[in-house]
């Protein structure tokens, strides 16, 4: 089993031109005395709209890695898998999220329910778990119910991983995700859904749970900070006591999805992982190519024109665009600025709009959201967009490492 550190932050990278950018902020974080292990994600979903295969994303960061001597541990995502996409990033991923979200709710067969229920009855026995101030009580009719919902996921989730190791081997860093579902998953039935995973015998070191709140792209979280807070400890609290417990990894961690800019929770993961003494997977959701927009926005010229081009073409397919993201953005549509409006916006104009910074009148929550979805508009410009972003390359560079380390990276993990 391939050892993913304790603190490690996934980077999209849709145009696979900023693996250095990127890199450098996690430099300058080292430099700090905090080693964080940058993992280049990339999904199927994501390589479909741009028309780009697998092997580009290691490619691009194998670059950087050679080109910065980074010393460190890093790794190369297979974003949100499902067995039937799983085959074309065997070769070039080390870093594997199974995603089950389908398969939660289905109906288990009952015997097998009653089977599970029976091999663990200290699940429905009270549970002091150190580390959570109540102690957890289900009932064997809850602890039914919970493996009703999840044990198909589960199974689907041993399925995959028992492909992919036959295929490579168990060299390899795995994380089943759960969060993109309708309801969030509870500490106890986050316990209940680990012991029906490590009856799979996956190595799980990390998992992604839906939590309470909105994680939409791009923005900051929406949601009880209050009830966050005693959910994300609490969830670790469980990750602890089924590793020691169900035999999982004992690197196993939480990862926090869309982890992107949800700047109000930074405080709250950061203190929590300080006290705890746990580790973190967060996982951006490819913002770094809205960091490019602001580059060449900022750097006026062909490159405003081309991002005011992207920008109408975003409101002219918004329905296009919104409909796959729709469960994880929220825009208004009567906020969104007109492309003639756009239009006679300077860059720095333009910039302060997408640019996260909740302070700045300028910024528009509702652009950034809807740029976030709109990259395919980039990659139907092909070599225009990219000479751009290589003709820009020190500006566009700079909004990237600026955005990740100052942003993201310092108020994450900087003392804990």
């Amino acid at each position: 089993m391939k050892l993913l550190p304790r603190l490690s932050f996934g980077v999209g990278d849709r145009f696979a031109r900023e693996a250095e950018a990127q890199l450098a902020a996690f430099e300058m974080l080292a430099a700090r005395g905090v080693v964080v292990a940058p993992v280049w994600n990339k999904s199927n979903r994501e390589h479909s709209f741009i028309g780009s295969e697998p092997a580009s994303v290691r490619a691009a960061a194998a670059r950087a890695v050679a080109a910065r001597q980074w010393p460190h541990p890093w790794f190369v995502d297979a974003d949100h898998i499902r067995l039937e996409t799983v085959d074309r990033f065997l070769k070039s991923s080390d870093f594997f999220t199974i995603d089950v979200a389908d398969s939660i709710g289905k109906a288990a067969p009952l015997a097998d329910v009653k089977a599970f229920v029976a091999r663990h009855p200290e699940l429905a026995k009270p549970l002091a778990v150190p580390g959570i101030t109540k102690v957890i009580r289900l009932s064997e009719d809850a602890v039914a119910r919970i493996a009703g919902t999840y044990l198909l996921a589960c199974r689907e989730a041993g399925a995959i991983w028992r492909h992919i190791e036959q295929a490579r081997g168990g060299d390899i860093v795995i994380e089943v995700s759960m969060d993109e579902t309708d309801e969030p998953q509870t500490p106890p039935e986050l316990l209940v859904i680990l012991a029906l995973l490590a009856e799979e015998k996956i190595p799980l070191q990390t998992i992604a749970p839906k939590f309470t709140g909105r994680f939409n792209k791009g923005v900051d979280y929406v949601g009880d900070l209050v009830r966050f807070e005693q959910e994300f400890s609490d969830d670790i609290a469980v990750c602890a006591f089924a590793a020691a417990h169900y035999g999982l990894p004992p690197s196993l961690k939480l990862s926090v999805h869309s982890g992107s800019d949800k700047f109000s929770l930074y405080p709250v993961i950061r203190r929590t992982l300080a006290r705890t003494g746990a580790g973190v997977h967060l996982k951006t959701a490819g913002t770094t190519w809205l960091e490019e927009m602001i580059g060449l926005a900022e750097a006026g010229g062909d490159g405003l024109a081309l991002a005011k081009e992207i920008y109408a073409s975003a409101l002219d397919h918004i329905d296009e665009f919104c409909a796959p993201y729709a469960a994880v953005i929220d825009i208004d549509r009567s906020q969104l600025p007109s492309a003639a409006e756009v239009a006679v916006w300077s860059g720095p104009r333009f910039a302060a709009a997408v640019r996260h910074v909740p302070v700045n009148q300028a910024f528009n929550p509702h652009m950034r959201q809807l740029l976030h979805v709109s990259f395919k508009v980039a990659a139907k410009h092909g070599a225009r967009y990219i000479d751009l972003l290589r003709v820009n390359r020190e500006i566009v560079a700079q909004q990237v490492t600026d955005n990740i380390f100052d942003r993201h990276l310092v108020p994450l993990f900087v003392d804990v």
